[in-house]
Formats: C-alpha cells, sequence, structure tokens
C-alpha cells in the first residue's frame, strides 16, 4: 500500500492514461494484470494504487520506488516494453511523471 510522506526518500511516479468508456475496463485490466504478473516483482518496487473517472475517461496510477533507476530499468524489461506497447492500443496515450513529495495534510 503506498505511504504518502512528505521525507519518503523514493521515487514517486504518477501516470495519468487517456482513454473512452469503450476501453475503460480493459485497460485496467491490462493495468492490473502488469502490476500483479510483473511490475510488483521488479526490483525497487514498493506500491502502487490505481484510479478510475466515474466517467470512465481516465485512469491514473500511482507508483512508489526506492529509486529513479529502479523504475526506469522495469520500463526496459522485454516484457514490460510488449505490455506496454498493448497498453498504449487501449488508450489515446498515457503519460508517466516523476514526482517528489512536498507535502501531506
Amino acid at each position: 500500500m503506498p505511504m504518502i510522506v512528505k521525507d519518503f526518500r523514493g521515487q514517486t511516479v504518477i501516470t495519468t492514461f487517456e482513454m473512452t468508456p469503450a476501453t475503460a475496463f480493459d485497460l485496467m485490466d491490462a493495468l492490473e494484470a502488469a502490476y500483479a504478473e510483473c511490475i510488483s516483482k521488479q526490483p525497487g518496487f514498493i506500491a502502487a494504487g490505481l484510479h478510475m473517472n466515474d466517467a470512465r475517461t481516465r485512469i491514473c496510477n500511482y507508483s512508489q520506488w526506492r529509486a529513479r533507476e529502479d523504475y526506469q530499468a522495469m520500463l526496459r524489461t522485454p516484457e514490460m516494453r510488449e505490455r506496454n506497447r498493448k497498453i498504449n492500443g487501449l488508450c489515446k496515450g498515457f503519460e508517466p511523471v516523476m514526482y517528489e513529495v512536498t507535502g501531506v495534510f
């Protein structure tokens, strides 16, 4: 389970996916499978959460990693490169952005 704290020393990645309601559940299934079968088993993975908006047009993913390099290494694995091609086909696009926690209230 993600722990959002100001003194977190790892890497936080927030990824937003844009899709149509017609592909929302297929995309969520693909993301859940990627986490269960691959991403959560990668070195440096700490935790993640998936969120879908009510209109089923956006999914937001919050993930935490020990270090930026661990996240980048996961993206370069052959399995994730293949999965990301499939995920990209289910959505209009997605954008992972690396963040630092600056405040928790």
